[in-house]
């Protein structure tokens, strides 16, 4: 134990300094898979098939596809077309894209569960198929995915480790710079093991805590969703 805590002083710092890069990472990724996935989603809706059947192929390639294979592809095969990204955006442009495959279903699946009816009561009121997305749709499927959001956003804290592979400075990458120079493995294992596991606990505690707060201003009692107020607010039939 003396040993542990003496390489936590000395190695710490350095370790936090590549967790740093993985929240980096995690959170341009997951801001960048939030807004691809979604566009992606409602293309998938749309009625063209010019649109949604690349963007059908571009779901299925990315998500049956091991997510290391497209870092290094995009790593290394992206300049021999002329395209060289620094590893930290190769990284971050990869998991990006492999993220927003899955939340794309994600979303589908909850755009499509909002009540036919409200959108036939939008209508009717003269909203604007903008406006309905806008305060109607929106509002309520990211409520809805908002765990399932949740629990990706996890997932993609411990996949920034597979970007160490490509180069980028993050936790896992620390980590083996460590062992090299203390040939220990097992107690900074476990140092980065408590690092992740606090940034996942963190990150799964403030999940339940925007669920909790936005929930109640958006279902009744009952669990049915109530947004029509609030969505036809200023409308006028």
């Amino acid at each position: 134990m003396s040993v542990f805590w003496s390489e936590v002083h000395e190695y710490l710092p350095f370790l936090l300094s590549g967790a740093e890069v993985t929240l980096q990472l995690s959170f341009i990724s997951m801001a960048g898979g939030m807004i691809l996935g979604f566009l992606t989603a409602t293309g998938r809706l749309s009625g063209s098939r010019l649109i949604r059947w690349p963007l059908e192929a571009y779901v299925e390639i990315w998500r049956d596809t091991p997510l290391i294979v497209q870092l290094l592809l995009i790593y290394f095969s992206l300049p021999e077309l002329g395209i060289i990204l620094p590893a930290f955006w190769a990284g971050a442009l990869g998991l990006t894209l492999n993220l927003s495959a899955y939340l794309s279903e994600v979303y589908r699946a909850a755009i499509q569960a909002v009540d036919e009816g409200q959108k036939s009561a939008a209508i009717s009121l003269g909203m604007s198929p903008l406006q309905i997305y806008r305060r109607l749709i929106i509002p309520q499927a990211f409520v809805a995915s908002l765990p399932t959001q949740g629990g990706y956003f996890i997932a993609l804290l411990k996949d920034c480790s597979l970007v160490s592979f490509i180069s980028v400075n993050e936790l896992l990458r620390h980590a083996t710079i460590v062992i090299s120079n203390t040939f220990d493995s097992m107690n900074t294992y476990l140092m980065v093991a408590l690092i992740y596991f606090i940034m996942s606990f963190t990150s799964a505690r403030c999940v339940s805590w925007l669920e909790r707060k936005l929930t109640p201003s958006r279902h009744t009692k009952g669990g049915v969703a109530n947004v029509m107020p609030e969505a036809v607010e200023g409308i006028t039939p």
